[in-house]
């Protein structure tokens, strides 16, 4: 087993927990997780499946969907 399966399959049980609650979410929360979901795969693809490509595409997509959910009401 290689680290891009266990990073998926992380991810991918982090993406499903937090589905779970998404009904409680504030729009700018949604905003948050939806941004990192889509910076994490264009950082994976960016980086040809790399670790530190894929967090940091979440973390760079969560951030500017964070703020654009907080202009949004």
């Amino acid at each position: 087993m290689n680290i891009r399966t266990i990073v998926s399959a992380m991810v991918l049980a982090v993406a499903a927990g937090g589905c779970a609650t998404w009904d409680n979410m504030s729009s700018r929360e949604k905003s948050a997780v939806t941004g990192a979901a889509v910076g994490g795969a264009v950082g994976a693809a960016a980086s040809d499946g790399g670790v530190l490509g894929t967090v940091g595409g979440a973390a760079v997509g969560g951030v500017i969907g964070d703020q654009v959910g907080k202009r949004r009401r």
